[in-house]
């Protein structure tokens, strides 16, 4: 399985996936999640993947394909596409088409299925984040709810829900979604280390920072430590 989380914010965007997948408990592998096309000070899309890999690196690959194409257009090429909206419509309709063909050489007890968060910014353009779901429709981001998830969502909301708003600084952001993944790591062991965040910033058009914590990142582990004894001072404060 696999966690994903996106916040669209005043100051830009923050994006955090995992990288586990496992097809049971004895076949266990690490694969990226978060795929980026850019062109620097022009425009950003930023796509994280949860769900089937042979749905969600066929996308991919194809998504590449039509990119490469020497006759790419606004209609075929996410990087030349008009707005974000128009992206999430390519994205959403190239997923939608994968999953089927990929449905139909599978028996129905064994269906594909993948969801994708997709964020960006193109020049003059505003910053935007969808969740694309399987059949190929999505949502965006809104005011109210500044962020997204895909795959173990449960236990990273909670913190989302109470901390997260779109005034929320990027430094803020970047805490609130490591210790987010921190709940989830501790509580679902088909997420797992390595992660990868990447930043945002509005109008850069470009990922400004990226990073890969690894396992046993001590940046990472003493963030941890420190969320777990702020909850149980907090808990042992409680009165009935």
């Amino acid at each position: 399985m696999t966690y994903c989380v996106g916040l669209l914010l005043d100051e830009g965007i923050v994006l955090l996936s995992d990288t586990r997948t496992n097809a049971g408990l004895d076949n266990i592998a690490t694969y990226r999640k978060m795929f980026t096309f850019e062109e620097p000070g022009e425009r950003v899309i930023t796509i994280l993947t949860a769900g089937s890999l042979s749905v969600t690196q066929t996308t991919l690959a194809r998504l590449n394909d039509e990119i490469r194409d020497p006759n790419a257009d606004e209609t075929s090429s996410i990087m030349k596409a008009p707005t974000m909206l128009k992206v999430a419509e390519m994205i959403g309709a190239m997923l939608a088409r994968v999953r089927a063909e990929v449905d139909e050489k599978l028996s129905m007890a064994q269906g594909a299925s993948a969801s994708l968060i997709v964020a960006g910014q193109r020049a003059g353009g505003e910053m935007r984040l969808f969740l694309i779901y399987p059949e190929g429709n999505f949502i965006e981001a809104t005011e109210d709810t500044p962020f997204l998830q895909i795959g173990e969502h449960k236990y990273g909301k909670p913190i989302l829900d109470r901390v997260v708003k779109r005034s929320t600084s990027l430094a803020e952001a970047q805490k609130a979604v490591l210790l987010s993944m921190d709940s989830t790591l501790r509580s679902n062991l088909s997420v797992g280390m390595p992660l990868d965040l990447a930043v945002i910033r509005k109008d850069d058009c470009r990922v400004s920072e990226r990073r890969r914590i690894e396992a046993g990142d001590e940046q990472f582990r003493a963030m941890s430590e420190a969320w777990s004894r702020a909850l149980r001072d907090g808990f042992s404060q409680i009165a009935l």
